[in-house]
C-alpha cells in the first residue's frame, strides 16, 4: 500500500481486512490503537478561516482547523506537513461511546504507548463528550495528544490531535482546544462526494447504498438492512490492487489466490473459474457456493478481476442463494459501469 499524492491501492489481504471491518462493524478497537499518521508529500490547500467549519471530503465530521492546517489528502482530517502536526477525524457507531467512556483510562492508554495526563468533560452541541490529554514518544520526538470522544444520536466522533513538541509554539494548547470545541456533525455525506474519493468511477450503483469507503482504495455497496432481520443482504465490494500475473496462463491461480482472501464466508466450493473480457479488457471470473460465518445461510459468491494498467480491479458480489437471481444482474450493472478516473 502506498500513501501520498498518488494512487493508493491495497493488496488482497488488506482489501479483505477492510471488507471484514465493514461487515462486522469492528471499527472500535481499531481506533483504540495508536493513531499515528503517515505523512507524505502532498500539495496543501489554503487554510480555512479560523471560524469556518470545514468537512473533509467524504467525512460526516468537521471542525474549524487551527491556522496553518489544511485538509489532508491522506486521511479524514487536517495536517501541517511541515510541522508533522495533524488532527484526525473518525466516525464510529453510536453504540461505541459507552465503551470508550468506560475504557479510555490511563491503564488502557499506557498499553497503546500513550502516557495519560488528564481527562475532563467537554460541552459540545452534539451531546455528551470528554477530552483525554496525554503524550507519546515516537522515536526521539515527544508528541502532545488530545483525544476527543463525542456522542450524538447518529454516531460517535473520535478526534485525535497530535502535535510534536517542536511545533507547540505554533499549535498551542489553547489553539487545539478552540479547534476541538468547533466539532460539528453533518447528517449525510452526498454519495457523489464519497465516490469522488475513489481512484475509479462507478456510474451505476444499481440501487445499492454506500456501506463503507476508504479514500483512494475501496468501497462496499449494499442494500440497507431491513427491520428485525439478521439475514445477510446482497453486497458488493470493489477495490484496486497492484501487480498481477505476468502470463495469461497464470491468471487462474492468481484469481484463486485473491478469491481466498474474501472474508465472512466459509465452506467455500468453487463451481466455475474462467477467463472473460470485461468492458473490452481481459478479466477472470470465479463463481462459488459458500455459507455465512455462522454456517447457517447458503450464499452465492462471484469474483471478477479486471486486468490492466499494471494492476487489477477486484469486484466481489455476495448474496443469499434465494436472493441471487435478483442480485446478480445488479452486481453486473455495477461491474460494467466502473471506469478509471
Amino acid at each position: 500500500m502506498r500513501l501520498g499524492s498518488g494512487l493508493e491501492v491495497w493488496s488482497p489481504g488488506e482489501a479483505a481486512v477492510f471488507l471484514r471491518a465493514v461487515a462486522l462493524r469492528s471499527y472500535l478497537m481499531a481506533f483504540l490503537r495508536p493513531l499515528l499518521v503517515v505523512l507524505a508529500l502532498a500539495v496543501a490547500a489554503p487554510p480555512a478561516q479560523a471560524a469556518e467549519v470545514v468537512y473533509p471530503p467524504g467525512s460526516r465530521l468537521g471542525l474549524a482547523p487551527p491556522a496553518g492546517m489544511a485538509t489532508s489528502r491522506n486521511f479524514f482530517g487536517f495536517e501541517d506537513l511541515n510541522a508533522s502536526a495533524a488532527i484526525i477525524l473518525a466516525a464510529l457507531p453510536a453504540e461505541a461511546y459507552p465503551e470508550l467512556e468506560r475504557t479510555m483510562t490511563a491503564d488502557v492508554l499506557k498499553t497503546q504507548g500513550i502516557l495519560f495526563e488528564k481527562r475532563e468533560p467537554m460541552s459540545l452541541a452534539s451531546g455528551k463528550a470528554f477530552l483525554v490529554i496525554g503524550h507519546q514518544q515516537v522515536e526521539k520526538t515527544k508528541i502532545r495528544k488530545w483525544i476527543l470522544i463525542a456522542s450524538s444520536p447518529a454516531l460517535t466522533a473520535l478526534v485525535t490531535a497530535q502535535i510534536p513538541d517542536p511545533a507547540r509554539n505554533v499549535y498551542s494548547d489553547s489553539a487545539i482546544r478552540a479547534a476541538l470545541a468547533t466539532l460539528a456533525i453533518r447528517s449525510i455525506v452526498p454519495a457523489d462526494e464519497q465516490l469522488g474519493l475513489l481512484p475509479f468511477k462507478i456510474n451505476d450503483l444499481a440501487g445499492f447504498e454506500i456501506g463503507g469507503i476508504l479514500p483512494g482504495r475501496a468501497v462496499v455497496l449494499g442494500d440497507p438492512p431491513a427491520p428485525a432481520t439478521a439475514q445477510p443482504l446482497p453486497h458488493i465490494f470493489v477495490s484496486v490492487g497492484t501487480g498481477g500475473p505476468s502470463q495469461t496462463s497464470d491468471r487462474d491461480a492468481f484469481a484463486r489466490d485473491v478469491f481466498a482472501t474474501i472474508p465472512n464466508v466459509r465452506d467455500v466450493r468453487v463451481t466455475s473459474s474462467e477467463p472473460l473480457r470485461i468492458i473490452g479488457q481481459p478479466g477472470y471470473q470465479i463463481m462459488a457456493q459458500a455459507r455465512d460465518p455462522a454456517g447457517m445461510m447458503d450464499l452465492t459468491v462471484v469474483q471478477w478481476l479486471r486486468f490492466g494498467g499494471g494492476g487489477y480491479l477486484q469486484v466481489v458480489g455476495i448474496a443469499r442463494v434465494d436472493a441471487w437471481q435478483a442480485a446478480y444482474p445488479r452486481f453486473r450493472a455495477v461491474r460494467d459501469s466502473i471506469e478509471p478516473r
